[in-house]
């Protein structure tokens, strides 16, 4: 196994049954996903980005083939085996926040690795120091309910990456801001993949946006078609 490969997808089909009905989403779906990289994947609504990305993190089951995060077979792995790949080597962003409404911010940013066992005290020390990263020192204290959309979304991300996880994979994570504010969780998410080496994987509509990654890929027919590569 390459160890500057942290993601990797060997023809991942998913179809969906129902009945007498099989409706196929995604058709050998290949790719691999280099340490520190970013990479864009865009198509029309119900082309199933959002199938892909949940297979990709180990949230849904795919039909044949197989995801290896870190060398690591998805499928080879336990429930309770892929929940710590999933804590120890993935973040999550999703289109809407998904904080949790009755804790403050850092205690959201710090939900993941107290969940893995760390110190309390580690915990909201590291959380305080994503959340200065993403201008939200002043707001720690402050619930979701009481944040603006634009701060509940770097919030997200700074949780997501408080675990300084391999790859972070993002589900449309700008789709329910301004363009304002979708720009700039963007430069955040792009900044802090150059400073923490975090790969990215974000499934977008936004095709301005995603020209700003490394790669794009487009979902066509189930599969992937590969629309720009910055060297």
């Amino acid at each position: 196994m390459n160890s500057d490969i942290v993601l990797r997808a060997r023809n991942v089909s998913k179809t969906y049954a129902e009945g007498r009905l099989h409706t196929p989403v995604l058709s050998n779906v290949s790719f691999e996903l280099a340490r520190a990289s970013t990479l864009a994947i865009v198509g029309a609504s119900g082309t199933g980005k959002s199938t892909l990305l949940h297979i990709l993190g180990g949230l849904d089951t795919l039909s044949s083939g197989e995801v290896e995060v870190e060398g690591r077979a998805m499928s080879t792995l336990s429930d309770r085996e892929r929940g710590e790949v999933r804590n120890r080597s993935l973040g999550f962003i999703y289109q809407f926040h998904h904080l949790l409404p009755e804790f403050t911010a850092i205690e959201n940013v710090a939900m993941p690795l107290l969940i893995r066992g760390t110190r309390v005290a580690e915990a909201k020390r590291r959380a305080l120091e994503l959340l200065e990263r993403v201008g939200l020192a002043h707001r720690t204290a402050h619930k979701p309910g009481e944040l603006s959309g634009g701060e509940r979304q770097r919030c997200a991300v700074a949780r997501a990456l408080v675990t300084r996880p391999a790859c972070v994979l993002g589900d449309e994570p700008t789709g329910n801001l301004d363009e304002k504010n979708a720009a700039q969780v963007y430069a955040l998410m792009l900044e802090l993949n150059r400073e923490i080496g975090t790969s990215f994987v974000l499934v977008t509509h936004d095709r301005t946006l995603a020209r700003r990654m490394d790669r794009v890929l487009e979902l066509q027919g189930g599969g992937l078609v590969e629309t720009m590569h910055n060297p």
